[in-house]
């Protein structure tokens, strides 16, 4: 299952192609994220104790968190990373989109940088098929898909997750690509997919909420097929033939409302089926991660 540090590292590669640097890799991501995580739930189990001082008590926090980060990572975050001073540039340009997008894998660098850790949990190369999704949040609260592409095809999960990231965020031609401005209002999600059927000709042998749908279809001797992730239909409160009827136009059919169950009659559909949970991260969610991580482990307290 998608996890909130693979939203993390997505969020890490879009930024990162803004900033014109190499991303932390996938590894260092997760354990960062569960490091974070770890002292958030130190602070609250220690708030109101008020054995200490302020001062005192402001100066062991910082002690203690100033160790948080061996000197190895923060060496690694800091030659990464820009100036912590300086404004996202207002990249709009897609340029450079398909140098993004064929560099999927780790860059030597980066991990010659993660062996010099010395990292003492070996990562499995996992393979999953997956969809990286971005959504924007208007300041009524609404959220607008802002880009959605995926892959059927297992791949390493380090180098699928950057490539869809980044190619999600610039190259959905339903949308205009991703400009560094909407990274405040933006909100990342990951799905990884899993328990995929068997072909089947029956168009309603799946469960709302649960099954993501890929279809394939002949109509006048062309070809059609689209999907859905398994969050959709639910979302929009679509009955089964509403969502069927959605996903092949979404695929390019142009029929009637009441034409799409003749292809399926005569025997010219194929449904697959398949699972995935979708986990987000809003980017506010990540910055505050990631300037934690830039200052070496400490969490700054609000300033009353």
């Amino acid at each position: 299952m998608a996890t909130q540090a693979h939203c993390a590292y997505a969020f890490e590669c879009l930024v990162a192609s803004f900033e014109q640097r190499q991303p932390l890799p996938l590894a260092q991501v997760e354990e960062l994220w569960e490091q974070y995580h770890a002292s958030s739930e130190e602070d609250v189990e220690n708030e109101g104790d008020g054995e200490l001082e302020r001062d005192e008590t402001k100066n062991a926090y910082a002690d203690k968190r100033a160790t948080a980060l061996p000197a190895a990572i923060l060496q690694h975050v800091k030659d990464s990373a820009v100036s912590s001073d300086s404004s996202l540039p207002s990249i709009t340009s897609t340029s450079s989109t398909s140098s993004r997008k064929g560099d999927v894998g780790t860059p030597a660098t980066s991990q010659s940088s993660l062996s010099s850790l010395g990292r003492g949990r070996p990562r499995p190369r996992e393979k999953h098929p997956l969809f990286v999704t971005w959504n924007t949040t208007s300041r009524n609260g609404d959220h607008n898909l802002r880009g959605c592409i995926g892959t059927f095809q297992p791949q390493e999960l380090e180098g699928c997750l950057r490539s869809y990231a980044l190619t999600s965020a610039f190259e959905d031609h339903r949308f205009s690509p991703i400009p560094a401005s909407l990274l405040p209002s933006l909100s990342g999600h990951v799905t990884l997919l899993t328990n995929f059927s068997e072909p089947t000709k029956d168009p309603m042998d799946w469960t709302l909420g649960t099954h993501g749908l890929r279809i394939s279809f002949s109509h006048n001797g062309r070809r059609y097929g689209s999907t859905y992730l398994p969050d959709v239909a639910k979302e929009q409160g679509w009955t089964k033939e509403e969502t069927l009827v959605s996903l092949m136009r979404k695929a390019g059919w142009s029929g009637s409302n009441s034409g799409w169950a003749r292809i399926w009659r005569d025997g010219k559909g194929e449904l697959i089926r398949y699972e995935g949970k979708q986990i987000g991260l809003d980017y506010p969610e990540w910055r505050e991660w990631r300037d934690w991580v830039q200052d070496g482990g400490v969490r700054h307290e609000a300033q009353n």
